[in-house]
């Protein structure tokens, strides 16, 4: 059931002991909007802790350095920018059907949650969660502000994706007025700072990046092996999807990123007018319009050719 700002709030106002549930392969919006619902919870006098299947990567730190709260058996269950229970890694078998309230910002959200507070139309989850703790009249500690930027920031691409808000914009200025955040510190790490390792990764990407459909179409895959070779680990594939559709004439990009031996995670891009939600829900994913994704199980060649020819028919 799809509910507004009044009926969330009377929710949480009398929620207990929550459980906050953040998808696999976090990002900084999924990040930022657990622990920043998790100090208004906070603010409400209400404990809550935060879940993921997979480790939060250390570059997001300075938002789970609070901790993601203590143990206790929840009488309540929230996800946070999840549009799906499968998104939800191991956590889909124990809490798949007991989701209370989602609060999301995907157009494919699957409406698995007694509640479902959806704004598909916001920049980031990040952006719903700030403005529903400003309905609610919540005090917004500097903590909370930095991990509610830093998600509106990433999902936005630091402001430079189709997908960013007039509402976004206000929102970082209504931040830098009255919380002083670190733009340029939370961007340099998000956007800048990268291991070695990362840096040799994205010039083996450029130079695998394959081009089809008439270059309509790039494709490029990153192995366990390549990241074996060059020690990284899965935390730093996060922003790769948009090199994609930097190359000319491109209007989808596809990385896939191997997670376990024959499992792909893969990540479309869509560089114009193609909505990429719509591919990926053919082949059991979803997302946004511009940027989606899905889990294909298979070896590499047959999984890319299958992509391949799903995103051709859908070109055509």
């Amino acid at each position: 059931m799809y509910i507004g700002f009044s009926e969330t709030e009377t929710f949480l106002r009398n929620c207990e002991d929550a459980i906050i549930i953040t998808h696999q392969s976090p990002d900084g919006d999924c990040i930022g909007a657990a622990f920043g619902l998790k100090d208004i919870l906070a603010e409400l006098g209400i404990r809550s802790r935060v879940v993921c299947s997979d480790v939060f990567p250390s570059r997001y730190d300075f938002m789970t350095n609070v901790g993601a709260g203590e143990e206790f058996e929840p009488k309540t269950v929230i996800a946070v920018d999840i549009a799906d229970v499968k998104l939800m890694g191991r956590y889909t078998e124990i809490y798949g059907d007991k989701v209370q309230l989602c609060i999301d910002h995907h157009e494919s959200n699957k409406d698995y949650a007694e509640k479902t507070l959806l704004r598909e139309k916001a920049t980031a989850a990040c952006e719903i969660i700030y403005d529903l703790g400003k309905y609610m009249g919540i005090n917004i500690t500097k903590h909370c502000a930095m991990c509610l930027y830093t998600g509106i920031a990433t999902d936005s691409g630091c402001f430079r994706y189709d997908c960013t808000t007039p509402r976004a914009h206000e929102i970082a200025a209504e931040m830098k007025r009255s919380y002083d955040i670190n733009f340029a510190r939370i961007n340099r790490y998000m956007f800048e700072v990268k291991s070695l390792g990362r840096m040799k990764l994205e010039a083996k990407v450029s130079e695998l990046m394959e081009e089809h459909l008439g270059g309509k179409l790039a494709v490029v895959a990153v192995t366990q092996d390549m990241m074996k070779e060059l020690g990284i680990g899965p935390d730093e594939l996060e922003g790769f999807a948009p090199l994609t559709i930097q190359l000319e004439n491109t209007e989808v990009g596809i990385l896939m990123r191997e997670r376990e031996p024959n499992v792909f995670k893969c990540s479309f891009r869509s560089a114009d007018e193609v909505n990429v939600s719509t591919i990926c829900q053919t082949i059991g994913g979803g997302g946004h319009a511009k940027a989606a994704g899905c889990t294909v199980e298979g070896e590499l060649d047959e999984v890319k050719k299958m992509l391949i020819e799903t995103v051709r028919k859908a070109l055509s």
